[in-house]
C-alpha cells in the first residue's frame, strides 16, 4: 500500500500510458458530435452491461482498518477520517449513470457513500479555493473543479448495487462524479487536497481533456 504520492513504475504502466497518448493523438472515439444531458447515452458511448476494470497495471491492497481520507490544503477544517470516523459521518444512497472515455457507459449503478456536499461543509473551503486534486493509494492523482465536486450527484462511495465496493473497482472508498468521463472519479481515494490554481494531474497533462464532459466529447486536451 502506497503511503505517498510517488507514482507505481513499470512496463504495463508505461505501455498503458503510450497507448493513451495515442488515442488523444489519433481522436479515437471522436464523433464530432455533441448532445445535452437529456440524452442519456453521451456521444460515441456504447451501453455495457457488465462493469468493465481499468486501471494503471496495479491494485493496491487497501485494508479499511488502515485506511485513512485526508481532506486539506485550503479548507478551515482540515479532517483525517480513518474507517469508522468516515462510516459514521451521514450515509446517502444515490443511482446514476457513468461514462468512461474508452467508450463505455453503465447506466442505472447505486452507489452508497459520504455525499461531497456534507463533506464540504465540514471541511469549509477557504474562499480561495477552486479546485480539488485527488490522490489515490497507486499514486494515481486526477483534478476537478471545486464546482464540480460540490454537484448534488457527487459522493465518496464505500458500496455499489448494496455490496462493498470490490478493490478492482476502487474499494475501499471512490470518488463517483457522474457528470465527468470516469477517469476524473478516482479509486482508492486516501487524500482529496483543495487549492487556489488548478493542477492538471496523471491523465490530464497525458492527453486527456482537463474538464471531462462526455456530452460535448472533452475526451482528449
Amino acid at each position: 500500500m502506497a503511503d505517498d504520492d510517488t507514482p507505481k513504475s513499470g512496463a504495463i504502466k508505461e505501455k498503458l500510458i503510450r497507448s493513451k497518448q495515442a488515442w488523444a493523438r489519433d481522436g479515437r472515439l471522436l464523433t464530432g458530435h455533441s448532445a445535452p444531458p437529456a440524452q442519456r447515452l453521451p456521444p460515441g458511448q456504447r451501453k455495457v452491461e457488465d462493469w468493465p476494470v481499468l486501471d494503471l497495471g496495479v491494485t493496491p491492497s487497501v485494508d479499511p482498518k488502515k485506511w485513512k481520507l485526508v481532506c486539506d490544503g485550503l479548507v478551515q477544517n482540515p479532517v483525517a477520517w480513518e474507517w469508522d470516523a468516515f462510516m459514521a459521518q451521514p450515509q446517502v444512497t444515490m443511482t446514476s449513470d457513468i461514462h468512461c472515455v474508452t467508450g463505455w457507459s453503465r447506466f442505472d449503478n447505486a452507489w452508497t457513500g459520504v455525499h461531497a456536499l456534507h463533506l464540504l461543509d465540514v471541511v469549509q473551503p477557504a474562499p480561495d479555493a477552486r479546485h480539488i486534486v485527488f490522490h489515490s493509494h497507486d499514486g494515481y492523482t486526477t483534478n476537478v473543479r471545486l464546482d464540480y465536486f460540490a454537484d448534488g450527484d457527487v459522493l465518496l462511495a464505500h458500496s455499489w448495487q448494496g455490496q462493498p465496493l470490490e478493490i478492482e473497482h476502487g474499494g475501499p472508498v471512490r470518488v463517483v462524479i457522474p457528470k465527468r468521463y470516469f477517469w476524473k472519479s478516482a479509486k482508492w481515494v486516501r487524500r482529496i487536497e483543495f487549492l487556489a490554481e488548478d493542477r492538471p494531474s496523471y491523465w490530464e497533462v497525458n492527453g486527456y481533456h482537463n474538464e471531462a464532459d462526455p456530452w460535448t466529447e472533452e475526451r482528449y486536451g
